[in-house]
């Protein structure tokens, strides 16, 4: 991977004011295993944010002020496909309908009620982190939220033709297997380091996010979304996170 790709993947992942390439969606569906890595970035970045504040701030206010600072990062892009899959797994009907009603631009009860408990949940666990180790547990949980969507791009099928088919297609292709792992390694390279053995933990409660969000995408829409990804990195940071304070308070 050189320059170009690495950019693509910023531009892709963040709101940075980094200059697309043509050939942005091949580049990062080809280099989705590198996915953790932006996500240490983006997390070294608002868990900076996190260290500062929590110098003169109330822990809960820190909390918010973290999440927020992630939310806007990453575009609130993967939140609003959190949104669209709260309302697609509400509605009663067949995959096709629940698919309809998750492309609806409007919001309904499911997905607000969702987004909102994430959204707040998230605010309220990151508020409990020590702020001795807020930066390296904000980069962890951030990597694996990433990580968990490479994982449901080896595990789950595409519905349908669109923007995440090429993600799904290089996942399973010939080398699908090794790069499912070298995404793996740079997790793990990550997160070890960084918070030991608790770091394992993190990324393991990102796996089995994933393998149930593509568990439920499959039963309910017969296959995964953008939207599903969107939701299922939203949903493997909180998880990651209830993970890393049961950890901590256990030790």
């Amino acid at each position: 991977m050189v320059v170009k790709e690495f950019k693509n993947l910023l531009s892709f992942l963040t709101v940075l004011p980094i200059k697309m390439d043509n050939n942005l969606l091949s580049d990062c569906a080809r280099y989705m295993f590198v996915f953790p890595l932006i996500g240490a970035f983006i997390g070294l970045i608002a868990g900076a944010f996190g260290w500062v504040f929590s110098v003169f701030l109330p822990s809960v206010v820190v909390g918010g002020l973290v999440t927020a600072v992630l939310l806007w990062l990453t575009g609130l892009h993967h939140t609003d496909g959190l949104l669209d899959f709260g309302d697609g797994v509400m509605v009663h009907g067949t995959p096709e309908r629940k698919i309809e009603v998750m492309h609806d631009q409007l919001t309904g009860a499911g997905g607000l009620s969702l987004g909102i408990l994430t959204i707040l949940i998230t605010a309220l666990a990151i508020g409990q982190i020590n702020s001795s180790i807020i930066l390296p547990a904000v980069i962890v949980i951030e990597v694996s939220a990433k990580f968990s969507m490479v994982v449901m791009a080896r595990s789950g099928k595409a519905v349908h033709q669109g923007m995440n088919t090429s993600f799904l297609s290089f996942m399973h292709g010939s080398h699908g297997t090794a790069r499912l792992l070298i995404g793996l390694l740079i997790s793990l390279a990550i997160a070890l380091p960084l918070l030991c053995w608790a770091g394992a933990v993190v990324i393991l409660a990102g796996i089995l996010t994933s393998l149930v969000m593509t568990f439920i995408a499959h039963r309910n829409f017969n296959g995964v979304t953008g939207d599903v990804f969107g939701a299922t990195n939203d949903l493997a940071r909180l998880v990651s996170l209830i993970a890393l304070l049961a950890v901590v308070s256990w030790i």
